[in-house]
Protein backbone atom coordinates (compact mmCIF):
# COMPACT_ATOMS: atom_id res chain seq x y z
CA UNK A 1 0.00 0.00 0.00
CA UNK A 2 1.14 3.58 -1.00
CA UNK A 3 1.91 5.69 2.01
CA UNK A 4 -0.48 7.54 3.63
CA UNK A 5 -1.54 11.27 1.84
CA UNK A 6 -2.83 13.91 4.09
CA UNK A 7 -5.96 15.99 3.39
CA UNK A 8 -5.28 19.18 3.69
CA UNK A 9 -8.96 20.47 4.56
CA UNK A 10 -9.50 18.33 7.51
CA UNK A 11 -5.62 17.90 8.18
CA UNK A 12 -6.55 13.87 8.36
CA UNK A 13 -4.28 10.65 6.64
CA UNK A 14 -6.74 9.16 3.92
CA UNK A 15 -4.80 6.31 4.28
CA UNK A 16 -3.10 5.41 7.51
CA UNK A 17 -2.84 6.83 11.23
CA UNK A 18 -2.50 10.43 10.88
CA UNK A 19 1.56 11.96 11.10
CA UNK A 20 1.95 14.14 13.65
CA UNK A 21 3.50 18.27 12.30
CA UNK A 22 6.81 18.25 12.74
CA UNK A 23 6.79 21.25 14.45
CA UNK A 24 3.90 19.38 16.83
CA UNK A 25 6.63 16.66 17.69
CA UNK A 26 9.54 19.31 18.39
CA UNK A 27 7.08 21.33 20.47
CA UNK A 28 6.42 17.88 22.53
CA UNK A 29 9.75 16.84 22.98
CA UNK A 30 10.85 20.61 24.64
CA UNK A 31 7.71 20.08 26.62
CA UNK A 32 8.76 16.09 27.83
CA UNK A 33 12.47 17.68 28.43
CA UNK A 34 11.01 20.40 30.45
CA UNK A 35 9.13 17.45 32.34
CA UNK A 36 11.30 15.76 32.99
CA UNK A 37 13.75 18.07 34.09
CA UNK A 38 11.54 18.95 36.74
CA UNK A 39 11.27 15.74 37.96
CA UNK A 40 15.15 15.34 38.13
CA UNK A 41 15.87 18.41 40.24
CA UNK A 42 12.32 17.81 42.44
CA UNK A 43 14.72 14.36 43.20
CA UNK A 44 18.09 15.58 43.43
CA UNK A 45 16.04 18.63 46.14
CA UNK A 46 14.62 15.43 48.39
CA UNK A 47 17.66 13.35 47.75
CA UNK A 48 19.92 16.55 49.39
CA UNK A 49 16.63 17.33 52.29
CA UNK A 50 17.14 13.12 53.06
CA UNK A 51 20.93 13.34 53.45
CA UNK A 52 20.86 16.87 55.59
CA UNK A 53 18.91 14.44 57.69
CA UNK A 54 20.81 11.55 57.85
CA UNK A 55 23.89 13.37 58.39
CA UNK A 56 22.77 14.81 61.52
CA UNK A 57 21.48 11.61 62.77
CA UNK A 58 24.75 9.65 62.22
CA UNK A 59 26.12 12.51 64.44
CA UNK A 60 23.76 12.65 66.85
CA UNK A 61 23.29 8.60 67.44
CA UNK A 62 25.93 6.45 67.67
CA UNK A 63 25.50 3.66 64.83
CA UNK A 64 27.65 0.21 64.61
CA UNK A 65 30.22 1.09 61.81
CA UNK A 66 28.79 -0.03 58.21
CA UNK A 67 25.30 -0.11 59.59
CA UNK A 68 22.95 0.27 56.06
CA UNK A 69 20.30 1.26 57.99
CA UNK A 70 20.47 4.88 58.01
CA UNK A 71 21.11 4.68 54.13
CA UNK A 72 18.49 2.50 53.59
CA UNK A 73 15.90 4.68 55.07
CA UNK A 74 17.15 7.45 52.80
CA UNK A 75 16.65 5.67 49.60
CA UNK A 76 12.83 3.96 50.80
CA UNK A 77 11.59 8.16 51.23
CA UNK A 78 13.10 9.30 48.52
CA UNK A 79 11.97 6.76 46.08
CA UNK A 80 9.08 6.81 47.36
CA UNK A 81 8.48 10.43 48.04
CA UNK A 82 9.94 11.18 44.18
CA UNK A 83 8.04 8.79 42.18
CA UNK A 84 4.27 9.62 43.98
CA UNK A 85 5.51 13.71 43.23
CA UNK A 86 6.03 12.61 39.68
CA UNK A 87 2.41 10.33 39.68
CA UNK A 88 0.63 13.08 41.40
CA UNK A 89 2.24 16.26 39.55
CA UNK A 90 1.17 14.47 36.31
CA UNK A 91 -2.10 14.12 37.03
CA UNK A 92 -2.51 17.69 38.28
CA UNK A 93 -1.02 19.04 35.18
CA UNK A 94 -3.25 16.59 33.39
CA UNK A 95 -6.56 18.45 35.11
CA UNK A 96 -5.64 21.60 34.11
CA UNK A 97 -3.36 22.63 37.17
CA UNK A 98 -0.77 24.67 34.79
CA UNK A 99 1.86 26.57 36.52
CA UNK A 100 0.27 27.02 39.90
CA UNK A 101 2.39 26.29 43.25
CA UNK A 102 1.13 22.87 43.51
CA UNK A 103 1.34 22.18 46.95
CA UNK A 104 -0.99 19.57 47.32
CA UNK A 105 1.22 16.83 45.11
CA UNK A 106 3.68 17.91 47.22
CA UNK A 107 2.13 17.43 50.55
CA UNK A 108 0.21 13.94 49.52
CA UNK A 109 3.28 12.54 48.07
CA UNK A 110 5.81 13.29 50.73
CA UNK A 111 2.91 11.40 52.85
CA UNK A 112 3.64 8.59 50.79
CA UNK A 113 6.70 8.63 51.01
CA UNK A 114 6.41 8.96 54.97
CA UNK A 115 3.80 5.90 55.19
CA UNK A 116 6.27 3.81 52.83
CA UNK A 117 9.41 4.96 55.20
CA UNK A 118 7.23 3.43 58.53
CA UNK A 119 6.57 0.30 57.03
CA UNK A 120 9.55 -0.45 56.30
CA UNK A 121 11.11 0.82 59.63
CA UNK A 122 8.41 -1.23 61.45
CA UNK A 123 9.40 -4.38 59.38
CA UNK A 124 13.34 -4.04 60.12
CA UNK A 125 13.64 -2.07 63.41
CA UNK A 126 14.65 1.27 62.04
CA UNK A 127 14.93 4.31 64.12
CA UNK A 128 15.73 7.27 61.83
CA UNK A 129 11.87 7.81 61.07
CA UNK A 130 11.71 9.97 63.14
CA UNK A 131 14.32 12.40 62.40
CA UNK A 132 12.98 12.25 58.69
CA UNK A 133 9.96 13.43 59.57
CA UNK A 134 11.07 16.06 61.50
CA UNK A 135 13.61 17.17 59.50
CA UNK A 136 13.65 15.65 55.54
CA UNK A 137 9.78 16.65 55.40
CA UNK A 138 9.65 19.94 55.84
CA UNK A 139 13.28 20.66 54.69
CA UNK A 140 12.02 18.89 51.31
CA UNK A 141 8.66 20.74 50.93
CA UNK A 142 10.37 23.59 51.79
CA UNK A 143 12.74 23.19 48.73
CA UNK A 144 9.90 22.16 46.18
CA UNK A 145 7.89 24.78 46.62
CA UNK A 146 10.37 27.32 46.51
CA UNK A 147 11.93 25.61 43.65
CA UNK A 148 8.23 25.96 41.74
CA UNK A 149 8.10 29.72 42.98
CA UNK A 150 11.44 30.59 41.23
CA UNK A 151 10.34 28.35 38.01
CA UNK A 152 7.01 30.43 37.78
CA UNK A 153 8.67 33.51 38.24
CA UNK A 154 11.01 32.37 35.42
CA UNK A 155 8.79 31.31 33.09
CA UNK A 156 6.71 34.69 33.50
CA UNK A 157 9.20 36.78 32.35
CA UNK A 158 10.47 34.60 28.86
CA UNK A 159 9.48 36.30 25.68
CA UNK A 160 6.19 35.38 24.48
CA UNK A 161 7.83 33.40 21.78
CA UNK A 162 9.81 30.99 23.98
CA UNK A 163 7.44 30.50 26.81
CA UNK A 164 5.97 26.48 27.36
CA UNK A 165 2.12 27.75 27.19
CA UNK A 166 0.26 25.55 24.66
CA UNK A 167 -0.75 27.19 21.96
CA UNK A 168 -4.53 27.87 21.64
CA UNK A 169 -7.36 28.35 18.71
CA UNK A 170 -10.48 29.35 20.87
CA UNK A 171 -13.89 27.77 18.79
CA UNK A 172 -17.21 29.14 19.47
CA UNK A 173 -20.01 31.11 19.79
CA UNK A 174 -18.81 34.72 19.83
CA UNK A 175 -20.15 35.53 23.45
CA UNK A 176 -19.04 31.44 24.50
CA UNK A 177 -15.45 32.94 23.22
CA UNK A 178 -15.27 35.65 24.67
CA UNK A 179 -16.34 34.65 28.36
CA UNK A 180 -13.88 31.94 28.02
CA UNK A 181 -10.76 33.93 26.73
CA UNK A 182 -11.95 36.08 30.20
CA UNK A 183 -11.72 33.06 32.74
CA UNK A 184 -8.63 32.54 31.03
CA UNK A 185 -6.74 35.13 30.98
CA UNK A 186 -8.16 36.31 34.59
CA UNK A 187 -7.12 32.98 36.17
CA UNK A 188 -2.95 32.72 36.35
CA UNK A 189 -2.91 28.60 36.61
CA UNK A 190 -3.68 28.27 33.52
CA UNK A 191 -1.63 29.12 31.03
CA UNK A 192 -2.73 29.23 27.81
CA UNK A 193 -1.12 31.47 24.49
CA UNK A 194 -4.34 32.05 22.98
CA UNK A 195 -3.43 32.65 19.18
CA UNK A 196 -6.77 32.88 17.72
CA UNK A 197 -10.39 32.36 17.73
CA UNK A 198 -12.85 31.01 15.47
CA UNK A 199 -16.24 32.04 15.94
CA UNK A 200 -19.47 31.13 14.49
CA UNK A 201 -22.36 33.03 12.55
CA UNK A 202 -21.95 36.30 10.56
CA UNK A 203 -20.17 38.19 13.23
CA UNK A 204 -16.75 37.05 12.48
CA UNK A 205 -14.58 39.82 13.66
CA UNK A 206 -11.44 39.95 16.00
CA UNK A 207 -12.37 39.71 19.67
CA UNK A 208 -11.38 42.45 22.13
CA UNK A 209 -11.23 41.18 25.62
CA UNK A 210 -9.73 43.09 28.65
CA UNK A 211 -7.60 45.37 26.25
CA UNK A 212 -6.34 42.57 24.03
CA UNK A 213 -7.97 41.81 20.40
CA UNK A 214 -7.27 38.34 19.65
CA UNK A 215 -7.80 37.45 15.71
CA UNK A 216 -10.66 35.98 14.05
CA UNK A 217 -8.68 33.34 11.80
CA UNK A 218 -11.34 31.63 10.39
CA UNK A 219 -15.06 29.38 10.88
CA UNK A 220 -15.40 26.25 13.42
CA UNK A 221 -15.46 24.39 10.31
CA UNK A 222 -12.19 25.13 9.59
CA UNK A 223 -10.28 24.61 12.61
CA UNK A 224 -7.91 21.62 11.44
CA UNK A 225 -6.80 23.40 9.16
CA UNK A 226 -6.27 26.30 11.52
CA UNK A 227 -4.36 24.67 13.84
CA UNK A 228 -2.27 23.20 11.01
CA UNK A 229 -1.39 26.66 10.00
CA UNK A 230 -0.71 28.46 13.49
CA UNK A 231 0.60 25.39 14.95
CA UNK A 232 -1.91 25.45 17.38
CA UNK A 233 -1.55 22.65 20.39
CA UNK A 234 -4.48 22.97 22.44
CA UNK A 235 -8.35 23.80 20.70
CA UNK A 236 -10.45 24.90 23.27
CA UNK A 237 -14.59 24.38 22.31
CA UNK A 238 -16.66 26.98 24.39
CA UNK A 239 -20.32 27.48 24.17
CA UNK A 240 -22.07 27.64 20.96
CA UNK A 241 -20.83 23.94 19.29
CA UNK A 242 -22.36 21.49 21.52
CA UNK A 243 -23.35 19.71 18.50
CA UNK A 244 -21.96 16.00 18.98
CA UNK A 245 -20.93 14.63 15.16
CA UNK A 246 -19.11 17.96 15.22
CA UNK A 247 -17.04 17.63 18.27
CA UNK A 248 -16.19 13.36 16.81
CA UNK A 249 -15.63 14.63 13.59
CA UNK A 250 -13.66 17.15 14.97
CA UNK A 251 -11.32 15.06 17.74
CA UNK A 252 -10.79 13.20 14.13
CA UNK A 253 -9.49 15.85 12.48
CA UNK A 254 -7.02 16.99 14.82
CA UNK A 255 -4.92 14.39 15.07
CA UNK A 256 -1.63 14.69 14.57
CA UNK A 257 -2.46 18.87 14.21
CA UNK A 258 -2.68 19.22 18.28
CA UNK A 259 -2.66 17.61 21.29
CA UNK A 260 -5.41 18.85 23.27
CA UNK A 261 -9.13 19.55 23.35
CA UNK A 262 -10.48 21.02 25.57
CA UNK A 263 -14.72 21.71 26.16
CA UNK A 264 -15.00 24.75 27.89
CA UNK A 265 -18.36 24.41 30.22
CA UNK A 266 -20.11 27.38 30.95
CA UNK A 267 -20.45 26.67 34.30
CA UNK A 268 -20.59 30.84 36.16
CA UNK A 269 -19.85 30.79 39.68
CA UNK A 270 -19.03 27.01 40.21
CA UNK A 271 -16.38 26.50 42.37
CA UNK A 272 -14.85 23.44 41.55
CA UNK A 273 -14.69 21.92 44.78
CA UNK A 274 -18.66 22.21 44.03
CA UNK A 275 -17.97 20.26 40.93
CA UNK A 276 -17.94 16.28 40.47
CA UNK A 277 -17.54 14.57 37.26
CA UNK A 278 -18.69 10.84 36.13
CA UNK A 279 -18.79 8.91 32.96
CA UNK A 280 -21.96 6.70 31.54
CA UNK A 281 -22.66 5.21 28.06
CA UNK A 282 -22.35 7.70 25.85
CA UNK A 283 -22.20 10.47 28.17
CA UNK A 284 -20.47 12.65 30.77
CA UNK A 285 -22.47 13.74 33.30
CA UNK A 286 -21.15 16.63 35.20
CA UNK A 287 -22.48 17.03 38.96
CA UNK A 288 -22.87 20.48 40.53
CA UNK A 289 -23.93 20.87 44.31
CA UNK A 290 -26.02 23.24 45.48
CA UNK A 291 -24.98 25.89 47.63
CA UNK A 292 -25.99 25.49 51.43
CA UNK A 293 -27.40 28.24 53.77
CA UNK A 294 -28.52 25.93 56.71
CA UNK A 295 -27.79 26.86 60.22
CA UNK A 296 -24.84 24.87 61.02
CA UNK A 297 -22.65 26.38 58.03
CA UNK A 298 -23.63 30.00 59.30
CA UNK A 299 -22.80 29.58 62.53
CA UNK A 300 -19.43 28.15 61.86
CA UNK A 301 -18.99 31.45 59.91
CA UNK A 302 -20.25 33.53 62.65
CA UNK A 303 -17.45 31.43 65.00
CA UNK A 304 -14.87 32.45 63.04
CA UNK A 305 -15.92 35.97 62.84
CA UNK A 306 -15.99 36.41 66.81
CA UNK A 307 -12.72 34.84 66.65
CA UNK A 308 -11.16 37.34 64.16
CA UNK A 309 -12.70 40.60 65.80
CA UNK A 310 -12.03 40.07 69.50
CA UNK A 311 -8.50 39.17 67.62
CA UNK A 312 -8.43 42.50 65.61
CA UNK A 313 -10.55 44.67 68.41
CA UNK A 314 -7.73 44.68 70.72
CA UNK A 315 -4.53 46.94 68.13
CA UNK A 316 -7.61 48.66 66.49
CA UNK A 317 -8.04 50.36 70.20
CA UNK A 318 -4.39 51.12 71.00
CA UNK A 319 -4.18 52.90 67.30
CA UNK A 320 -7.69 54.66 67.82
CA UNK A 321 -6.83 57.31 69.75
CA UNK A 322 -3.73 58.16 67.43
CA UNK A 323 -6.68 58.24 64.57
CA UNK A 324 -8.77 59.83 66.24
CA UNK A 325 -6.16 63.15 66.76
CA UNK A 326 -5.30 63.04 63.13
CA UNK A 327 -8.92 62.96 61.91
CA UNK A 328 -9.88 66.34 64.57
CA UNK A 329 -6.63 68.10 63.51
CA UNK A 330 -7.22 67.75 59.88
CA UNK A 331 -10.60 69.20 60.15
CA UNK A 332 -13.45 69.45 62.35
CA UNK A 333 -16.23 67.13 63.01
CA UNK A 334 -16.62 63.99 64.25
CA UNK A 335 -13.91 60.76 64.69
CA UNK A 336 -16.60 58.26 63.38
CA UNK A 337 -18.84 58.12 60.52
CA UNK A 338 -22.09 56.39 60.89
CA UNK A 339 -24.46 55.37 57.75
CA UNK A 340 -27.37 53.22 56.89
CA UNK A 341 -26.48 49.81 55.25
CA UNK A 342 -28.18 46.92 54.10
CA UNK A 343 -27.50 43.62 55.49
CA UNK A 344 -28.19 39.86 55.73
CA UNK A 345 -32.12 39.25 54.49
CA UNK A 346 -32.35 43.14 53.88
CA UNK A 347 -32.11 44.07 57.77
CA UNK A 348 -30.69 47.57 57.71
CA UNK A 349 -28.04 48.37 60.27
CA UNK A 350 -25.41 51.29 60.92
CA UNK A 351 -22.29 50.76 59.50
CA UNK A 352 -19.36 52.33 61.88
CA UNK A 353 -15.79 53.80 59.86
CA UNK A 354 -13.56 56.61 60.62
CA UNK A 355 -14.46 59.60 59.22
CA UNK A 356 -12.76 60.85 56.09
CA UNK A 357 -14.89 63.55 54.69
CA UNK A 358 -15.67 66.83 55.61
CA UNK A 359 -18.89 66.78 57.63
CA UNK A 360 -20.87 68.30 54.66
CA UNK A 361 -19.92 65.50 52.48
CA UNK A 362 -23.85 64.21 51.89
CA UNK A 363 -24.72 67.87 51.05
CA UNK A 364 -22.31 68.33 48.70
CA UNK A 365 -22.98 65.00 46.99
CA UNK A 366 -26.02 66.15 44.56
CA UNK A 367 -23.21 69.35 42.68
CA UNK A 368 -21.11 66.25 42.34
CA UNK A 369 -23.62 63.68 40.76
CA UNK A 370 -22.49 64.37 37.22
CA UNK A 371 -18.76 63.83 37.40
CA UNK A 372 -19.74 59.83 39.57
CA UNK A 373 -16.91 57.73 38.14
CA UNK A 374 -19.05 54.95 40.17
CA UNK A 375 -19.69 51.48 38.20
CA UNK A 376 -23.72 50.66 38.56
CA UNK A 377 -25.22 52.57 41.25
CA UNK A 378 -22.20 53.05 43.06
CA UNK A 379 -20.77 56.79 43.44
CA UNK A 380 -17.40 57.05 43.44
CA UNK A 381 -15.10 59.81 42.64
CA UNK A 382 -11.21 58.95 42.56
CA UNK A 383 -9.74 62.65 43.24
CA UNK A 384 -13.13 63.43 45.24
CA UNK A 385 -12.81 66.93 46.55
CA UNK A 386 -14.70 66.09 50.15
CA UNK A 387 -12.31 63.57 51.15
CA UNK A 388 -9.69 65.31 53.90
CA UNK A 389 -5.91 64.58 53.83
CA UNK A 390 -6.28 62.28 56.67
CA UNK A 391 -8.84 60.39 55.13
CA UNK A 392 -7.36 59.74 51.75
CA UNK A 393 -4.67 58.13 53.84
CA UNK A 394 -6.93 56.18 55.54
CA UNK A 395 -9.07 54.87 52.53
CA UNK A 396 -5.77 54.20 50.67
CA UNK A 397 -4.72 51.59 53.48
CA UNK A 398 -8.48 50.39 54.40
CA UNK A 399 -7.55 52.26 58.29
CA UNK A 400 -11.61 53.91 57.40
CA UNK A 401 -12.87 50.24 57.87
CA UNK A 402 -11.35 49.25 60.96
CA UNK A 403 -14.13 50.03 63.34
CA UNK A 404 -16.30 48.01 61.62
CA UNK A 405 -14.85 44.75 63.29
CA UNK A 406 -17.52 46.48 66.10
CA UNK A 407 -20.07 45.51 63.37
CA UNK A 408 -18.73 42.03 63.18
CA UNK A 409 -18.52 41.35 66.81
CA UNK A 410 -22.58 42.17 67.57
CA UNK A 411 -23.68 39.92 64.42
CA UNK A 412 -24.66 43.18 61.94
CA UNK A 413 -21.73 42.10 59.55
CA UNK A 414 -19.25 39.40 58.49
CA UNK A 415 -15.33 39.58 58.26
CA UNK A 416 -15.55 38.40 54.81
CA UNK A 417 -18.88 38.75 52.25
CA UNK A 418 -20.26 40.90 49.77
CA UNK A 419 -20.19 44.72 49.83
CA UNK A 420 -22.33 46.46 52.29
CA UNK A 421 -24.64 48.34 49.89
CA UNK A 422 -26.59 51.92 50.31
CA UNK A 423 -30.45 51.26 50.75
CA UNK A 424 -30.38 53.42 47.03
CA UNK A 425 -28.52 50.98 45.68
CA UNK A 426 -31.01 48.25 46.94
CA UNK A 427 -33.39 49.83 45.66
CA UNK A 428 -31.78 49.84 42.11
CA UNK A 429 -30.98 46.14 41.99
CA UNK A 430 -32.22 43.87 39.54
CA UNK A 431 -33.23 40.20 40.70
CA UNK A 432 -30.41 38.20 40.68
CA UNK A 433 -28.22 40.79 42.52
CA UNK A 434 -30.44 40.07 45.74
CA UNK A 435 -28.87 37.37 45.95
CA UNK A 436 -25.89 39.41 47.62
CA UNK A 437 -28.08 39.87 50.59
CA UNK A 438 -28.30 35.75 51.15
CA UNK A 439 -25.52 36.18 53.36
CA UNK A 440 -23.71 39.01 56.14
CA UNK A 441 -22.01 41.72 54.37
CA UNK A 442 -18.30 41.66 54.76
CA UNK A 443 -15.33 44.29 55.35
CA UNK A 444 -13.61 42.57 53.06
CA UNK A 445 -14.18 39.99 49.95
CA UNK A 446 -13.56 39.13 46.45
CA UNK A 447 -13.90 42.54 45.38
CA UNK A 448 -11.72 43.69 47.57
CA UNK A 449 -8.81 41.58 46.88
CA UNK A 450 -9.78 41.96 43.26
CA UNK A 451 -9.75 45.60 42.36
CA UNK A 452 -12.27 47.02 44.85
CA UNK A 453 -13.10 50.33 43.45
CA UNK A 454 -11.50 50.17 39.62
CA UNK A 455 -14.15 47.16 38.87
CA UNK A 456 -17.06 47.47 36.41
CA UNK A 457 -20.24 46.86 38.25
CA UNK A 458 -20.95 43.68 36.71
CA UNK A 459 -17.24 42.58 37.90
CA UNK A 460 -18.35 43.12 41.22
CA UNK A 461 -21.57 41.60 41.39
CA UNK A 462 -20.06 38.55 39.23
CA UNK A 463 -17.57 38.24 42.00
CA UNK A 464 -20.30 38.79 44.91
CA UNK A 465 -22.61 36.19 43.53
CA UNK A 466 -19.30 33.63 43.00
CA UNK A 467 -18.67 34.09 46.88
CA UNK A 468 -22.62 33.74 48.59
CA UNK A 469 -22.64 30.55 45.74
CA UNK A 470 -19.33 29.06 47.16
CA UNK A 471 -18.91 30.00 50.63
CA UNK A 472 -16.34 28.06 52.83
CA UNK A 473 -14.27 28.83 55.96
CA UNK A 474 -10.97 27.92 54.36
CA UNK A 475 -11.87 30.54 51.41
CA UNK A 476 -12.56 33.17 54.35
CA UNK A 477 -9.24 31.99 55.54
CA UNK A 478 -7.91 32.46 52.00
CA UNK A 479 -9.51 36.42 51.59
CA UNK A 480 -8.38 37.49 54.63
CA UNK A 481 -4.76 36.51 53.82
CA UNK A 482 -5.33 38.29 50.61
CA UNK A 483 -6.65 41.22 52.08
CA UNK A 484 -3.57 41.99 54.38
CA UNK A 485 -0.99 41.73 50.80
CA UNK A 486 -3.59 44.06 49.57
CA UNK A 487 -3.82 46.89 52.30
CA UNK A 488 0.43 46.55 52.37
CA UNK A 489 0.05 47.30 48.21
CA UNK A 490 -3.08 49.05 47.75
CA UNK A 491 -4.72 49.43 44.49
CA UNK A 492 -7.96 50.63 43.33
CA UNK A 493 -8.66 52.18 46.73
CA UNK A 494 -10.61 56.01 46.62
Amino acid sequence: MSSATLDLGTGMSVVGAPRVMPVLEKRLTQVRRHRVAGWALDTVLIVLAAAVTATIHLATIPTPPGDPATTAAAVVLVASWALALMVFSDRARRRGAGERLELMPIVHSAAIGVAALAVAAGAFGWISLRAHVVITVPLGVAALVSARLIRRTVTSRRPEGRTLAPRTLVVGSRSGVEHTIRSLTADPRFGHHIVGVAVSGDDNGDIHVGGHAFRALGSPRDVAALARAEYVETVIVADGMDDSDYLRRLSWSLEGVATNLILANRLTDVDRSRIAFERTHGLALTHVSLPKFDRSTLRAKRMLDVVVALAALLPIALITPLIAVAITLDSPGGVFFRQRRIGRDGREFEILKFRTMGTDAEKRRAELEASNEGAGPLFKLKSDPRVTRVGAILRRFSLDELPQFWNVLVGEMSVVGPRPPLPTEVADYERDVFRRLYVQPGITGLWQVSGRSDLSWEESVRLDLHYVENWSLAADLKIIARTAAVMVRPSGAY
